[in-house]
């Protein structure tokens, strides 16, 4: 309906109406009559009335994401809802508040970032509205209103088929499973019992609708039980309104339940029950749509089968359950044909019988028992019984309600099986209830069926509509408004027209079924006999039987023809009796014996329509007793495509789930509202001269709607209340003032443009006038200077003429000399060249000559090498084959060996040393063998190089032989030299022979050496071998020591949870019993000072007598005090000395002096670790966390630096060290005593024992808790002052009205906030600092709270629209470069990469305050501007950004399709890709990183504080001091 009172103008912003797309947004262009002209987006233009417009705000249009709750629609009406909603579905925000009601648009794809774990926390607990709509946040506010005002309640889930109501109802049993938990004593979720129960109600409770193919065709209630804690206990499933007459009545396309065809495709069990294709069964064959797309029947019937197991359905009873269903088919092919009496009938023919055979087969009753009872009825009389032959037509419907009977029993034992096995809470006071139900219904042909259905959701509507009220009547009574006038929209004529007796249409149907002669045309004359002047009942124009309803979704026409057979739902008794005494005990559980009836006929009549109502009546009654809550579910498309927005249809589900019913209850009180800050900040500009003079924005209201003459407004505590209309009058108001402001502004800058084009034309023609005359000026000048130029270049060629005819001349000269010198020069080098090849030819062939004969001699002599080697190693192998033939020998010396295990250990390492001593000796012997052979090696290239000297000495003579060639005389000297240096030659032969044979000699010694060796090697290798098999000995024992050490970090894990010492001492003495004969094994090589040894045969008295004297031997009172005086240590603050915490010191000091560190059994460490345990559970955290943490850090530094594991974590490494003889372990011995009784000097390692061991895990355990602790706190204490920093945006905008005064007092800086956040760090490094807590720890600290900063500024910025926003990212920028300045001063050492932390939030702001954003591409926002952020979290800020300071706008339409593109690529593949991030709870470093981080810390030195000095114990401390 339009808004009333509205005055459209030329400009103004309207909604039309169009028949394709509902409404189209159109822009007034002139007022014709009594008719307005249109311009629509597509630039069309029409004609419309103004009654028939709506208005429209532009303003909201240009927000990407529209708004997220309509009730903030400037203007709230149907197109202004339907394009809100599609605005938000674009981005794929599928969730939209009207109120208190939220609106979920199916998006036909996955969007897991909406429903992982990460967001149901984000939802726990928070205020309804604050975050972005979602199904979580209707959950939530559901469980805390159960938890608060402990009254049950009520999720009410409509919508039409296919509009994602079964998903919705998942998803909100998810997060009541999240957030309530469940009872101790079972593993599966009630969500997961419920879910596991699905597909075995879907396969018999849904069939294939016009509209969709697995529509719900009955009513479901969840009901989610709780304890007394919130906790769950417990769910049961009620059903209600099941569809009977579908089972034995359908029409086309539509198909009967999912079961029916799944049975037939199950392969043996369909051939097992004689079933075969759904076209052969009349009760399915009534409709040709066998099959659903993409769903295989044999496949949905595996599923069900599973369903059933996990119900706890046996085999047995499954059996029967599709026994019963192929029972159901059969009998409804059993036809009739009339029989020889009047008005009786028999079976029709051999197929019929076949089919009536089988259905008693399968029923295990007397086929002829089921024939009687289905052609004849029995009449009681006071005489007696009287049978009654039934005719065809009563036949098929006696068959026909056995078959609705049986049905309709076996779905509510179905639904009796799922509330067993989820179990039921009987205690339970409270519960969530959540009702998944199908939405109004209008086809092209309503039956009864679209009547029951439409009228249960009248039904349902007048529920939603008072509720609706009541939340308005809530809202003006919080505002404190008056509101007694204002009419209630309520549908109770519907209702009264349906069900009120006697002349509902309900009663009007069940009387005419009542008489056995009645017709649809009886029925539908008495209707419009009853009705003729009822404003909701019309008659249908162009049938006689046919009505129409005037629902609150619109006008339904319902065919009449079969509402009388659909209504009738006899029980025969004769169908109970029979049953009842079937041989299978499930279908005659079923039917149990019915009560004596005194009737006088065996046909029970049920009406149908009654009985819904009082399903209909028992389930109001449910909800009345329960606070509601509303989910509507949309279907965008019919196609169930993604991204697909069908307005008509949308709009039509948005009628019949009385949403726009809300608006219309909502328009018919104040519609509009705003806040005063709001309504100041767009409308005060009608008002300025009220801006100045007031301080109070109510006041400014008020005067702001008296001056325009509004009537009927109401002021609230902080909103303003106008009537439906106002808000346009004002829109159009503040358009005239804007449009004589642009008009205005127009003017003037009209008035400046011209005065600037006169000042510029001026300019223009001043420097027109001076360039004209420089114009000429320049032309004169370059006269001028061109005549003179010309001289000039007259001279200039007639220089360049004359030198050009010189230096040609020169250049021919030089050409000349220089071709006549090369020429004489080539001469004369071609002959040089030529002489110098002969010469290097000759030597070439003579250094060959000379080679070859070299080579054959050294083949030779290898040669006779490899023969003599040849005939050594054969000596050597019939050496040692004798040898191997004496293994028997070495057998018995290696048993020999193993008995002394031993002494074999002890030569070993004998051995090892002397193969030391022969190795160091042979490579000596062969060091200077190597020299001697490089002397000779020397002296045989000295040689070499003079006979290459004798051969250069030849060339020379060849070349002065050739100079001399005509000198005969000069040949004749040459033989000679030739024939004396052949002689040269063959002396050096004989010298390279007697090199050679020393050579040899020298070779032969070395193979000596070389094979003593070899002899040495294989001695090596048989102790290697049987130092192998010791190894293998020690593998197996090193895997038993791994265990072990499994079983301490198991230890490990459970050293925080503080146990009774004796449980501890008990534990230690079990584990020493079950592990002591393991640990000795190792051990009997060497023991220490403080162990009760092993007799052994080396040491025995030595290392006994040593442990006897030196074991602490302590009384129980000394054990006392000691552990009294640590006692007194941990619950006193000792402070710290130089640095040192004190505490830590003194324990380690005394640890160390009694010995307990090298103790086997002791509990003193338990008690230390639960006294610390103790103090930090008492004393205050803020400054007991600090102290304790320096303190433990310290010990557990101290023991990490001065522990050596012995005995226990490294017997395997002692072992592979073996003994170095009596006289080593002797001196061992020796020096351990003086090392622990305190003569040596300085802190020395300790060989630490097993509860030593698993006191320093036990106290890395503590320091690791301490850490979290101090985290977990500050987190804590940082979150108000975090949420105090995310509110002042909006508080700020709240309160910017009263900033335009003047004389106004002083605000308080925004920046306050975070000069909190500043100060609170500053006091936590300075109560770190003063608890001398290492660097380390608060480098991890710092790093960890900035992370958790950016992650709660992050998530808030992605989840709160009002953060999204330019202001607010000005005002964390602000803050940022506070923190930022903050980390500068406290150094890095401190700090670390805290900055690095906070990228996320920076890269986010960064973005918000860039005003150019629609210039921006993805690729530049996405590498350049937000690298770290993912496109998810790019395209949240870009779709919930809105500029409240500038007026800029987000990133363009091509951006977001881009990046929606990117989205829903990426959610075919993601499992979880949410765009929040997560906290980070880990701790971020180990006991290496302790050890390498902090500095070694020296106890000595410390001083003993005052109230320790009692103490005996102590005493050895003071001493030390002095």
């Amino acid at each position: 309906m339009p808004e009333p009172n509205m005055n459209f103008r030329k400009g103004a912003k309207v909604w039309v109406e169009d028949k394709h797309l509902a409404w189209v947004p159109a822009e007034i262009t002139d007022c014709r009559g009594k008719q307005v002209q249109l311009q629509i987006g597509s630039g069309k233009t029409v004609l419309a009335l103004p009654e028939k417009l709506f208005p429209r705000d532009a303003d909201e249009e240009e927000e990407h994401g529209g708004v997220d709750d309509m009730t903030k629609l400037t203007y709230l009406n149907e197109p202004g809802v339907l394009y809100n909603l599609q605005r938000r579905y674009a981005l794929n925000d599928i969730y939209t508040y009207t109120g208190s009601i939220l609106i979920a648009v199916n998006p036909f794809t996955k969007l897991p970032h909406l429903y992982n774990v990460h967001m149901m926390d984000q939802y726990k607990g928070a205020p309804f509205g604050e975050l972005s709509p979602h199904v979580f946040a209707v959950a939530d506010v559901s469980y805390r209103a159960m938890m608060n005002e402990g009254r049950s309640q009520s999720i009410l889930v409509s919508g039409e088929s296919g509009a994602g109501k079964t998903e919705t109802t998942k998803l909100i049993m998810q997060y009541l499973t999240f957030v309530g938990g469940r009872a101790a004593g079972d593993d599966r979720t009630v969500e997961q019992q419920v879910l596991e129960s699905n597909p075995l109600l879907e396969a018999f409770g849904n069939a294939r609708t016009v509209r969709n193919d697995n529509s719900s065709r009955f009513g479901k209630f969840v009901e989610i039980q709780f304890d007394a804690n919130g906790r769950i206990s417990g769910a049961a499933v009620r059903t209600y309104l099941l569809e009977r007459s579908r089972v034995v009545q359908i029409t086309d396309p539509e198909r009967n339940y999912h079961c029916f065809y799944q049975l037939c495709a199950s392969g043996k069990d369909a051939e097992k029950y004689k079933l075969g294709h759904p076209s052969h069964f009349h009760y399915l064959n009534q409709s040709k749509t066998y099959d659903l797309e993409g769903v295989s029947n044999a496949e949905e019937y595996m599923k069900t089968r599973r369903a059933m197991d996990i119900v706890g359905i046996s085999h047995e009873e499954q059996e029967a359950i599709f026994c019963t269903l192929a029972a159901i088919l059969h009998l409804g092919n059993v036809e009739f044909s009339p029989g020889r009496e009047h008005d009786s009938s028999v079976v029709k023919d051999q197929k019929s019988t076949f089919h009536m055979q089988m259905a008693a087969d399968l029923f295990r009753c007397d086929v002829n028992l089921l024939l009687a009872t289905l052609c004849t009825r029995t009449i009681q009389t006071r005489e007696g019984s009287i049978v009654k032959a039934l005719d065809c037509n009563a036949a098929v419907a006696s068959r026909d309600a056995l078959a609705k009977t049986v049905y309709a029993r076996l779905f509510d034992w179905l639904v009796d099986k799922i509330n067993i096995s989820v179990g039921q809470d009987p205690n339970s006071r409270v519960q969530i209830g959540v009702l998944d139900i199908y939405g109004f219904e209008c086809f092209k042909h309503n039956s009864f069926e679209q009547f029951c259905i439409n009228f249960a959701n009248e039904k349902l509507q007048q529920h939603f509509n008072e509720h609706v009220f009541k939340m308005e009547q809530d809202e003006y009574k919080k505002e404190e408004i008056n509101w007694s006038y204002i009419e209630f929209i309520d549908n109770q004529d519907v209702l009264d027209l349906i069900e009120k007796k006697p002349i509902g249409i309900i009663a009007l149907l069940d009387e005419a079924c009542m008489f056995p002669r009645s017709t649809h045309e009886t029925f539908s004359t008495k209707l419009f006999q009853n009705f003729r002047g009822h404003p909701r009942l019309e008659k249908a124009k162009f049938s006689e039987t046919d009505f129409t309803v005037s629902h609150y979704a619109g006008k339904v026409t319902y065919q009449t023809d079969s509402f009388l057979d659909k209504n009738r739902d006899y029980v025969v008794v004769e169908h109970c009796n029979l049953l009842a005494s079937s041989k299978c005990p499930f279908v005659a559980g079923l039917f149990p014996s019915p009560p004596e009836e005194s009737s006088r006929s065996s046909y029970k009549f049920s009406s149908v329509a009654t009985r819904f109502k009082q399903q209909l009546q028992a389930l109001m009654e449910t909800l009345n007793s329960t606070e509601p809550h509303y989910i509507r579910c949309v279907k965008p498309n019919s196609s169930n495509r993604p991204q697909k927005f069908e307005n008509l249809s949308i709009l039509h589900q948005l009628r019949c789930g009385g949403v726009l019913e809300a608006v219309r209850i909502s328009l018919a009180g104040y519609p509009t509202r705003r806040t005063y800050s709001e309504f100041v900040d767009r409308f005060g500009l009608l008002a300025p001269e009220f801006m100045d003079t007031s301080y109070d924005e109510k006041r400014l209201t008020e005067k702001i709607l008296q001056k325009l003459n509004l009537q009927n407004f109401q002021l609230g505590r902080t909103k303003v209340f106008l009537r439906a209309g106002q808000i346009g009058v004002l829109d159009s108001r503040r358009a005239e003032v804007l449009d004589m402001a642009a008009k205005c502004i127009q003017h003037r800058l009209r008035t400046f443009i011209a005065h600037r084009k006169f000042i510029s034309a001026r300019v223009a023609a001043i420097a027109l006038q001076a360039y004209c005359r420089g114009c000429l000026a320049r032309k004169m000048f370059a006269a001028r200077r061109e005549a003179a130029a010309a001289i000039c270049l007259q001279k200039y060629v007639r220089r360049w003429l004359l030198r050009h005819a010189y230096l040609k001349l020169i250049s021919a000269a030089v050409c000349i000399q220089s071709n006549i010198r090369g020429f004489s020069t080539r001469q004369k080098f071609l002959h040089g060249k030529r002489h110098r090849a002969a010469s290097v030819i000759q030597a070439h062939w003579r250094l060959c000559r000379f080679r070859s004969a070299f080579h054959n001699y050294k083949k030779s002599i290898i040669a006779l090498q490899c023969r003599w080697r040849q005939k050594l190693a054969k000596r050597e192998l019939r050496r040692l084959k004798q040898e191997a033939n004496e293994a028997g020998a070495l057998r018995l010396a290696k048993s020999k060996l193993e008995k002394q295990l031993e002494d074999l250990t002890w030569r070993l390492h004998l051995e090892k040393r002397m193969r030391v001593s022969n190795e160091d000796a042979k490579s000596v012997e062969i060091s200077k063998l190597q020299k001697a052979f490089e002397s000779l090696k020397l002296e045989l290239d000295a040689a070499k190089l003079a006979t290459i000297s004798e051969c250069n000495k030849n060339a020379v003579l060849q070349n002065q032989l050739e100079l001399s060639r005509k000198e005969k005389s000069a040949l004749e000297k040459e033989f000679t030299m030739i024939a004396e240096m052949r002689k040269e030659n063959a002396s050096l032969k004989s010298s390279l022979d007697t090199l050679e044979k020393k050579n040899s000699a020298l070779e032969l010694e070395l193979k000596k050496a070389l094979k003593d060796a070899n002899d040495t090697v294989d001695k090596l290798q048989e102790l290697e071998q049987k130092n192998s098999e010791l190894q293998n000995n020690m593998q197996s024992l090193e895997e038993k020591l791994s265990r072990l050490e499994d079983e301490n970090h198991v230890l490990r894990q459970k050293a925080l949870t503080p146990s009774p010492k004796s449980n501890r001492s008990n534990f230690l003495k079990s584990f020493s019993d079950k592990y002591g004969g393991m640990l000795n094994l190792p051990l009997n090589d060497r023991k220490q000072v403080f162990e009760s040894p092993t007799p052994s045969k080396l040491i025995v008295p030595f290392s006994h007598s040593m442990s006897e004297s030196r074991r602490p031997k302590l009384t129980a009172e000394r054990q006392q005090e000691n552990y009294e005086f640590l006692s007194r240590c941990i619950k006193e603050n000792l402070g710290f000395h130089n640095g040192k915490p004190l505490a830590a010191c003194i324990i380690y000091k005394c640890l160390h002096h009694w010995h307990s560190l090298e103790s086997e059994r002791t509990a003193i460490f338990d008690y230390i670790i639960e006294g610390i345990n103790d103090v930090l559970k008492v004393g205050a955290e803020n400054e007991t966390l600090p102290y304790w943490l320096s303190n433990t850090s310290a010990l557990l530094c101290l023991l990490q630096k001065n522990l050596r594991s012995n005995g226990f974590l490294s017997a395997g490494t002692q072992r592979s060290g073996g003994n170095t003889g009596l006289p080593g372990r002797v001196s061992y011995g020796l020096k351990s005593p003086f090392k622990y009784l305190g003569f040596e000097d300085g802190m020395s390692h300790i060989d630490a024992r097993y509860p030593a061991i698993l006191f320093k895990q036990q106290l890395t355990a503590c320091v690791e808790k301490i850490f979290g602790l101090i985290r977990d706190n500050i987190k804590k204490e940082l979150s108000p002052l975090l949420a105090l920093c995310i509110q002042v945006p909006k508080n700020a905008r709240m309160l910017a009205g009263k900033s335009r005064s003047p004389g106004g007092l002083p605000q308080q800086s925004p920046s306050s906030q975070w000069d909190s956040i500043i100060k609170f760090l500053n006091n936590l490094m300075d109560r770190l600092r003063e608890n001398h807590v290492p660097s380390f720890f608060i480098r991890k600290l710092i790093t960890q709270v900035f992370s958790f900063i950016n992650m709660s500024l992050f998530n808030s910025l992605l989840l709160r629209r009002e953060c999204c926003s330019f202001s607010n990212g000005e005002y964390v920028k602000s803050g940022l470069a506070e923190l930022e300045k903050w980390i500068g001063n406290a150094t890095e050492e401190f700090a670390g990469t805290s900055w690095h932390e906070l990228n996320y939030i920076r890269q986010a702001v960064g973005f918000l305050v860039i005003h150019q954003k629609r210039k921006k591409s993805l690729d530049e926002i996405s590498n350049d501007l937000c690298p770290v952020l993912t496109i998810r979290q790019i395209y949240r800020i870009s779709t919930m950004y809105w500029d409240d300071k500038y007026g800029t706008q987000s990133v363009s339409n091509e951006v977001v399709a881009e990046m929606r593109e990117m989205l829903n690529k990426d959610n075919q593949y993601l499992a979880s890709n949410s765009f929040l991030l997560d906290d980070d709870l880990s701790i971020p470093f180990s006991t290496e990183d302790i050890d390498i981080a902090i500095p070694a810390i020296d106890p000595s030195g410390i001083e003993l504080p005052a109230i320790l000095s009692e103490y005996s114990c102590a005493q050895f401390l003071t001493q030390n001091q002095k």
